[in-house]
């Protein structure tokens, strides 16, 4: 049985009100010799990425979330790939990291 890190993400189109479905995004973990890819996938049908990260490669410390969201959104995206940098500092929590996206801006937050 594959054991997965206890993060995910949800995406939410906020022009349609719905999931945003088939976003590729990448989770990295920064070290000493900079950024390196433990995991990467798109979002299902409701807009999440859930038990996609091997729990070998979680653990304290810098991780980003990039979002290439330009396929989705189409050509007039302002933003065509959004990273959110944040810190894990206990790795048997829980991280949600949701991402709130229109065409010309998102938010983002640590959810539960």
């Amino acid at each position: 049985m594959i054991e997965y890190a206890s993060i995910s993400t949800h995406i939410l189109d906020t022009v349609s009100g719905e999931p945003a479905r088939g976003v590729y995004v990448r989770l990295e973990r920064r070290d000493a010799d900079g950024w390196s890819m433990i995991a990467e996938g798109h979002t299902d049908d409701d807009g999440r990425l859930r038990e996609w990260a091997p729990i070998n490669a979680w653990q304290a410390g810098g991780y980003r979330l990039v979002f290439y969201v330009e396929p989705y959104l189409g050509g007039a995206a302002f933003f065509p790939e959004i990273t959110v940098a944040f810190h894990v500092h206990d790795p048997k929590r829980h991280y949600h990291v949701p991402l709130l996206l229109s065409p010309y801006g998102y938010t983002t937050y640590r959810g539960s």
